[in-house]
């Protein structure tokens, strides 16, 4: 058995010995609380929050260790280099961002960075000191980017110097998107906040309450039209007016179902994405939907699918990654699943970006695979880190861009 095996065999264990303590001690500590006769009906309560915690059933499902194939494709790093800390470990939401001919990205300690798309080179770096957690986004000019400490951040694109700072009403955790001079973000308090791109002053917010069990994170907005749309933690996807926040539409997308309230999670965390007039948006555990950009009419939903990492699209199908790290390619115009790769199980997969004849994305263990958009099959996989790849790749002119975990940023292509 190979050292892998061997660790993952002991590392299950470990786990499964700890979640049965755990249990057992939740378990007393409600029985000497409540008596003999709540124990029955708290004993659902008590499986769903010791899989929360502790990741339930599939925690101990491991993830799938590669095999071995015969590649279909030669695949080349271009370059590869480092920016800071990364995400320092954390579930944050910092991706790489092209503009201007450059590829940027930032650290969780405030390191920006501009880099060469074609040699890596580094054109400007900043240190803000500045605990970022999302971004950046592209505006006119300029790159905006949100923080843990409720700041957003504006840029200059050409030199890195900051333009300015505003303090928002909590913690950023997605990406902001910038249209018509006004830089839109979402908080983890629930709110949506409109800034002006120049001077960083507040146009205009819209609060909504978070429900008090949800997943860590928030969908980036999608600005549209005249339009501001994002999906929210109780499964509702909601349009609201650029200029001044006002009230569009509003429609359901994911229905709560099960016991438990770990059950009933359908969090609306995967960024949408619109085509030709219809907005996609999947959730977790709450399906993926199709509803018209014009007034949110739900054109078609499947309810067999739970992700939250995100989706992409070429000119007639739409891919993902689900929960356990399927990655699947879907008709546009009915939801129906047409291929569903199975073989990297559990390995924790960003959302796929695709191009050409060709699927990608990054798993935990810093591995970068293209799949065949035909039938899924695997084709390639190159290592350009051990760190954990979370972003979503981002494809210029058939170049693959990713960015890991630790701070690793490369260049590939398919030769």
């Amino acid at each position: 058995m190979s050292n892998y095996s061997s660790d993952m065999n002991q590392a299950n264990g470990e786990r499964r010995e700890a979640k049965g303590f755990f249990a057992f001690c939740l378990l007393s500590c409600i029985f000497l609380l409540t008596g003999c006769a709540a124990v029955d009906t708290l004993k659902e309560g008590v499986s769903g929050i010791s899989d929360y915690f502790l990741g339930g059933e599939d925690n101990a499902d491991p993830p799938n260790v590669l095999v071995e194939y015969t590649p279909e494709i030669q695949l080349e790093v271009l370059w590869k280099e480092s920016v800071g800390v990364g995400a320092d470990e954390q579930s944050l939401k910092l991706i790489p961002a092209i503009g201007s001919g450059k590829i940027l990205a930032a650290d969780r300690e405030g390191v920006v960075q501009a880099r060469s798309l074609t040699t890596g080179n580094l054109i400007w770096a900043t240190e803000t000191e500045v605990h970022f957690s999302g971004g950046p986004g592209l505006g006119a000019g300029s790159l905006i980017l949100g923080s843990s400490d409720a700041e957003v951040v504006a840029l200059d694109i050409e030199t890195g110097a900051v333009l300015w700072k505003s303090t928002v009403s909590s913690e950023v955790l997605s990406v902001p998107v910038v249209g018509d001079g006004i830089v839109v973000v979402r908080t983890t308090d629930g709110s949506v906040i409109a800034l002006d791109e120049k001077t960083g002053g507040k146009r205009w917010s819209y609060e909504r309450s978070v429900p008090a069990l949800s997943v860590r994170g928030t969908g980036s907005p999608l600005i549209v039209e005249d339009n501001v749309i994002g999906g929210y933690d109780n499964g509702k996807v909601m349009a609201l007016r650029l200029t001044d926040g006002k009230y569009v539409w509003e429609t359901s997308i994911a229905v709560s179902k099960g016991r438990s309230e770990i059950e009933r999670l359908v969090d609306l965390d995967v960024d949408p994405i619109v085509i030709n007039g219809v907005i996609y948006v999947a959730s977790y555990q709450g399906g993926l939907a199709a509803i018209s950009e014009l007034d949110g009419d739900v054109l078609w939903r499947n309810e067999t699918i739970s992700s939250h990492s995100g989706l992409s699209h070429d000119s007639r199908y739409l891919y993902l990654s689900d929960t356990q790290s399927h990655v699947m390619q879907l008709d546009q115009r009915s939801g129906a699943s047409l291929w569903t790769q199975k073989d990297l199980h559990q390995r924790r997969l960003t959302a796929p970006a695709a191009y050409g004849n060709y699927v990608v994305a990054g798993d935990f263990e810093g591995y970068v695979h293209w799949f065949s958009n035909l039938d899924g099959r695997q084709l390639g996989r190159v290592q350009v880190t051990e760190g954990a790849i979370d972003a979503k790749p981002v494809v210029v002119d058939n170049t693959v861009y990713v960015y890991a975990k630790d701070g690793t940023l490369a260049a590939l292509k398919v030769r």
